[in-house]
């Protein structure tokens, strides 16, 4: 079985030179913040792949070595932790998944100098410069989604409610307009900040716009926060919930659903009746293998991670063979693209 390694922390990095023979990878998830719930299942399948990868005989016969930054505290922090290793020549490639605003700020420090592989669903638009997204866009990840309600389950009145940033703004202005084609109306919207808020301006809106369904772009916390209370209302059973950002995680600190109406567009779910089912079991499998019984639950973010592990890993390979850095039309048809395998690498 491949070796499991622990990350080193971002000072630690910047302050110790690497041993030779080693590629770093930075792992910019949120360890702190809504999103922190996640953080386990992200580092463990981040783990999972770099050992994997260094296994098989890693980048051109380099080890492949995890350093963590917490992208879950404000973007201009991030980006000075990110910056500073950067500046040591600590890194070789960034992965990980963040909201976009602190996305963006990773993004602009590294300026593509150093490639940077950003895993989650990302609010569309054109890439910055050196930025790899292997997520969907707004409109791919929820058009069908939209459309299948709107068709079976005959939502026609729709709230949009999310958090206050780029993304959730971008699903909105995606949403309304699949929504408008589909001859559905959005009759209330409502943004918030990041939490921990009080939802009943959010219920309340739900209420008195007489909505049969909601979407929802809020993200972790925040988002278990909405559907607890949310439950407790008994609109559940009439009131259709769509989500793209609901993964395992999530579900699991709500305390599931069992009214049949909750629905998330996420590439998640192992119990999900589509072709990804046998890559999610056999990567909780190995997970499980290397961390035990009590290995953190596989969910979409840290799919995504492992994926941008072994994407990085792809970069870094072709950018060793060839020298020159990836052009930037390499990574723009790379954009989007999400990689998925069944088996470890042979």
């Amino acid at each position: 079985m491949p070796r499991w390694t622990v990350p080193m922390d971002a000072w630690e990095a910047a302050l110790t030179g690497r041993a030779p023979g080693v590629v770093r990878v930075g792992l910019a998830v949120p360890l702190s913040g809504p999103l922190a719930m996640t953080a386990p299942s992200a580092l463990g399948l981040a783990t999972l792949a770099a050992g994997e990868l260094t296994e098989a005989g890693g980048v051109r016969g380099r080890a492949v070595e995890l350093v963590t930054v917490d992208a879950g505290r404000r973007p201009a922090e991030v980006g000075a932790d990110v910056a500073a290793l950067q500046a040591a020549g600590a890194l070789d490639v960034v992965v990980g998944f963040a909201t976009s605003d602190v996305s963006r700020a990773v993004a602009g420090v590294l300026a593509g100098r150093t490639p940077y592989v950003f895993t989650p669903p990302h609010e569309g638009g054109r890439a910055t410069r050196g930025a790899l997204r292997i997520g969907s866009s707004p409109l791919a990840q929820h058009a069908a989604a939209l459309a299948w309600l709107v068709r079976h389950r005959h939502a026609r009145r729709w709230v949009l409610l999310g958090t206050d940033y780029v993304w959730p703004q971008a699903v909105h202005r995606a949403a309304r307009a699949v929504l408008r084609d589909l001859g559905a109306d959005v009759v209330g919207e409502l943004l918030v900040p990041f939490g921990p808020a009080d939802p009943g301006p959010a219920l309340d809106l739900v209420r008195r716009t007489g909505a049969d369904a909601v979407l929802l772009s809020l993200v972790g916390r925040d988002l278990v926060v909405f559907n607890r209370a949310f439950g407790r209302t008994g609109l559940g059973r009439r009131v259709v919930r769509l989500s793209g950002a609901l993964e395992e995680n999530g579900l699991y600190a709500i305390g599931g659903d069992d009214t049949g109406e909750l629905y998330a567009c996420m590439p998640s779910f192992a119990a999900a009746a589509d072709a990804t089912d046998e890559g999610q079991l056999a990567l909780q499998e190995r997970l499980a293998a290397h961390a035990g019984p009590d290995a953190p639950v596989v969910c979409a973010y840290a799919r995504g991670v492992h994926d941008g592990v072994r994407a990085a890993a792809a970069l870094l390979d072709a950018r060793t063979a060839t020298r020159p850095r990836p052009p930037r039309a390499r990574l723009a048809r790379a954009d989007g693209l999400v990689f998925r395998e069944v088996g470890p690498p042979v």
